[in-house]
Formats: structure tokens, sequence, C-alpha cells
């Protein structure tokens, strides 16, 4: 970084709204620096992507002073809370995060950054899991830091938990994604490993300080726990389970994708069993796992890109047609459903459209892409799968 007054043009950036990840990106592609952007003012609407709105934002002092103002507020809190900021070029930003399209412009980090610099798994699951579960996320994490492993995920009920406790009892490392802001403790039980994590480990979050943990968040928040692993393990996850939507994002940044299988009859081992069927790496034991991972990463360094993945090993997801529709959706859904395309558009319109507040848009939506029927893109964006 380049000093004190960097990083508060960084924190400038992400407080101006409907300035997204990928958005942010083609601005500093095009100005180069966090500064030049906040000073580009009309020059803006040459970089592809730029409304008129965001134009207008540049362009009125009176915004941009607002940002700022939130910005230099932020950076004493960050001071004053011993955490420290990554922006998108500094050395220590984990590399294999920034190969994915949608890679955070700024990470608040709490912890142990060495976390960084070893490779990682993530493991993820059910927030409500079997004793099985429970059992063989425990297990596994204890295993993979074992062999000099750092272990991510998601510091929510069920398989993340066990997965963060089975590192730290075994004396590894583990890293925790939040999907609310690093100062806020979700859910409240796990109140105890958090400090421990923050203690042993690395907190994550690319929310600012205070954010609520809104529901929306966590499937942005996936993106994160995959884009730091070289590989994600699913251990019990129902059909409309958050940790498929980190499987799907796992494929998409070529990550491996490994399954834990369960017992037949039990709706937790439904999504093990589909990606299994798909073409995802079967786990007997964490030989499975190493087996499948670059030589690097089994001597303790972290590979710069994802480019080792066997294209054979990734599981296959068949294009959707965009009929018909489901019969179960409720008629607001199906309403929302003919709103939203192949092409994308933004949760404002999708408001404006349906004449519903954004809180309740992001509960719909969020169904949705639980679903598999909608994907959310940076900037709030939603296309139709």
């Amino acid at each position: 970084m380049e000093g004190r007054n960097d990083i508060r043009d960084w924190l400038t950036l992400v407080a101006l709204p409907g300035l997204g990840c990928v958005l942010t990106r083609c601005l500093l592609a095009a100005f180069g620096t966090p500064d030049k952007i906040l000073t580009a003012g009309k020059a803006v609407a040459e970089v592809p992507g730029v409304g008129k709105n965001l134009v207008e934002l540049f362009s009125t002092p009176s915004c941009l002073d607002k940002a700022r103002s939130w910005a230099e507020q932020e950076y004493s809190r960050v001071r004053a809370g011993n955490i420290r900021l990554l922006c998108c070029n500094d050395p220590l930003y984990p590399s294999l995060l920034l190969n994915i399209h949608d890679y955070p412009i700024l990470l608040y980090c709490f912890g142990d950054l060495d976390c960084l610099r070893v490779p990682a798994v993530a493991v993820v699951g059910s927030r409500t899991p079997t004793d099985y579960g429970k059992s063989v996320s425990a297990a596994l994490a204890r295993q993979l830091v074992a062999n000099g492993l750092v272990v991510v995920s998601g510091l929510a009920k069920g398989i993340d938990g066990q997965a963060h406790i089975g590192a730290l009892e075994a004396g590894g490392k583990t890293i925790a994604v939040l999907g609310c802001g690093l100062d806020v403790v979700y859910p409240g039980e796990h109140g105890s490993l958090y400090k421990q994590i923050g203690e042993q480990g690395l907190l994550i979050s690319e929310y600012p300080l205070g954010t609520p943990p809104e529901g929306f968040r966590f499937p942005a928040r996936n993106r994160i726990v995959s884009g730091l692993s070289l590989g994600v393990v699913i251990v019990e996850a129902a059909v409309r389970s958050g940790a498929l939507i980190t499987a799907r994002l796992a494929l998409e940044q070529n990550r491996e994708v490994f399954a834990v299988p369960g017992r037949i009859d039990s709706p937790k081992s439904e999504g093990p069993h589909g990606l299994l069927r798909q073409g995802a790496a079967l786990v007997r034991s964490v030989e499975d796992i190493l087996a499948e991972l670059p030589p690097s990463a089994r001597s303790g360094e972290v590979p710069l890109s994802a480019d080792h993945k066997k294209t054979s090993a990734a599981p296959s997801v068949a294009p959707r047609n965009l009929n018909p529709l489901p019969d179960d959706l409720s008629a607001t859904e199906r309403d929302l459903m003919l709103s939203i395309k192949s092409t994308s558009i933004d949760i404002e319109q999708l408001s404006e459209i349906s004449d519903l507040p954004l809180n309740t848009l992001h509960g719909l939506l969020l169904g949705l892409e639980l679903r598999g029927l909608i994907r959310q893109l940076p900037g709030q964006q939603y296309v139709r799968l």
C-alpha cells in the first residue's frame, strides 16, 4: 500500500453506492489508482458499464465528500480495532483470490495474516448436520491441518463451525470468512469460537464494520470461501443448501470440488450425492483430497492460480432451459422470474418493476438462487439460469 491516504481512497471507493467489485476493477484499469478515479469526474463515463447515476455521483462534490467523511471514520474504527485492511494491490492480498472474476476490492482482516500464505482447502455444509456430518467435518479438518493446509469455512452453525473447531483442536490454522462486518459476531453462539479464530487463525470480511448479517450477503461471501481455496469439500447439504452455491462457485473458479458420501436415506446427503453423480471427487479419507491437489500445495506453497485443475474431474452443470418455471413458485416469485432474463438486471430495477422493498426482495432472490433458478452477479445484478 502507498500509505494512509491511499487506504482512505480505497475506503472512499467502497463507500460509493452502485460501485461493485467488477466495475471498480474496470475503473482501476482505466485510471490506475483510487485517487485518480475519485478525481476523474465525468470522464468515468468512458468506462463501459458506468451509467448516468455513477457519472452524476463522480461529478457531485457533496457526494464524494460524504464518502470521504465516512472513509475517515471507518479508518479510525479499523485502527482502533487492530484490523488490517488489504486492498487488491497489496502484496499480502491472496494470489488465488485475485484469480476470480469478482474478487473483493478490499479485505478486512483480523488475526494471523500468515494464514494467507499457506495452501487452503474449504470445508462447508449444512447448518443442521447429523452427528455423522459433525464428526466427519471435524475429522477432515484435523487431518488437513496435520498435512500443512489451512481450513477455510464460513463460521456458520453446523459443518462450518465443526470444521473450524477441528482445525483449532489439532493446533492448526483456520480462516473464517464472514457474511457481515468483522466486528459483528454471527451466529451469537459462536462467540468463543470467533475469539479463538481471531487469536489462532484469521477472520476475514469484505464488508465495512457494523454491517449486519443479512441473508443476501452469504452467497456473496461464499465466492471468497472458494476463492481462497484450492478445493471445496461438501460434507452434508440439502438440495437447496447454500453449500451447493459454494460448490458451483468453486467450479466457476476452476477449483476442485469434493463430496463426502452419506446415508442414502438422509436428506442431508442429497447435495453431496448429486455432486458425486456429476463427477465431483469422492472423499473417503483425507488422502482423496490430497491426491487432487498440486504438488506445490503439498509442499506448503500456495499456487498462483488454479490452472492445475483437471477438467475431467470437474462436475458438469447442464445448461438450463429458461422455460418452464417450477409449479410451486408463489405468484410473487413467478413475477420476479419473468422479470429476470438471461441478461443481467440490477436489484434497483427489480424493485421498481416488482414494487417490492429491497429487504423483501433480497429474501425472495436468495430463495430463488438457492433453488438454482437465478444467479447473483457482482454489483447486485441477477441473471436467470
